[in-house]
């Protein structure tokens, strides 16, 4: 019986992973966008459709969110996903070199006003946020009209893609923090009058709560809550949701969340993210091509 690949073979199958990347990023960054967009979609739908990769997991998210929908709804809708998802990476790879007025133009506010008039509190501001639509322009562009914004992130099994990414955040105006920082590094965000940024819709794989979403019991972080609740930070959910055509514009629509606050943490910790899987849940019906669905949502399951 083979046992584990050994650190010096991990690490040469990193390098030739990261090696592989950074070729793609320059061929992408240099090519005209309409090319470089075009390009993505179709790397994405050669992933989902002909190496299918992950394409069992997409499968059966869907089927798990949208049991009522069609077999080919459903092959729609998963095929677009592929496609979106390879176009937002080619975002991503050209964003970096913008500016913050050429990201700031790429990217329209639905309710910009409330999340400033909370912001001039100087009590920091939590905004929760999903993957959905394109999460990076969603923090690029808060940072881009002025918003001083700490972002947590989670670390990758390989270093040298975590580094690329968190550097690019930063280029982008968002400081990083790790998300094993998070527990100390949130509070001092919030402390400091900053927004702090967190994705909030991943597998909680222990210490998470399990609630509802789209119809199944998924494990949920319990983080954001208890940031909120501890500090009494103003909620913002909020989306970066991608325009129809080949031009990659956005709008990004904040919501204030309302939620109960009886002054029982674990009540107020399940009120708090069954409000926000509602919001979520919504924007996601309205654009489900536009989510992650190769994530295990739904892979940790209750006792």
């Amino acid at each position: 019986m083979s046992g584990p690949p050994d650190a010096e073979t991990v690490s040469f199958r990193h390098r030739l992973e990261h090696l592989a990347f950074r070729l793609l990023r320059a061929k992408w960054a240099f090519l005209p966008e309409g090319m470089a967009i075009r390009f993505g979609a179709v790397t994405g739908w050669l992933a989902g459709s002909v190496l299918r990769i992950r394409r069992r997991v997409v499968d059966e998210n869907l089927r798990t969110a949208f049991p009522e929908e069609s077999l080919a709804w459903r092959r729609r809708v998963a095929r677009q996903c592929y496609m979106h998802l390879g176009r937002e990476a080619a975002m991503l790879f050209r964003m970096h070199r913008w500016s913050r007025a050429e990201i700031a133009d790429r990217i329209r506010f639905d309710n910009l006003s409330v999340v400033q008039e909370a912001a001039d509190q100087e009590r920091g501001i939590i905004v929760l946020t999903a993957h959905l639509g394109n999460w990076e322009m969603a923090g690029a562009g808060l940072a881009a009209r002025g918003f001083p914004i700490d972002v947590v992130g989670k670390g990758m099994a390989n270093r040298r893609f975590e580094q690329d990414l968190f550097t690019t955040r930063e280029l982008l105006g968002m400081r990083v923090i790790e998300m094993t920082a998070a527990p100390k590094g949130v509070l001092r965000s919030l402390g400091r009058g900053r927004v702090a940024a967190l994705l909030g819709d991943q597998n909680a794989h222990r210490d998470g709560i399990f609630l509802p979403f789209l119809g199944c019991d998924a494990a949920t972080a319990r983080g954001p809550a208890v940031f909120a609740l501890r500090t009494g930070a103003p909620v913002f959910v909020g989306f970066a949701v991608r325009d129809p055509g080949w031009r990659q514009t956005y709008l990004l629509k904040a919501r204030r969340l309302e939620y109960d606050v009886t002054g029982d943490l674990e009540a107020d910790t399940r009120s708090l993210l069954l409000a926000y899987h509602e919001v979520l849940e919504e924007a996601i019906c309205e654009t489900p091509e536009q989510y992650f669905w190769q994530h295990k949502r739904w892979k940790t399951r209750p006792t």
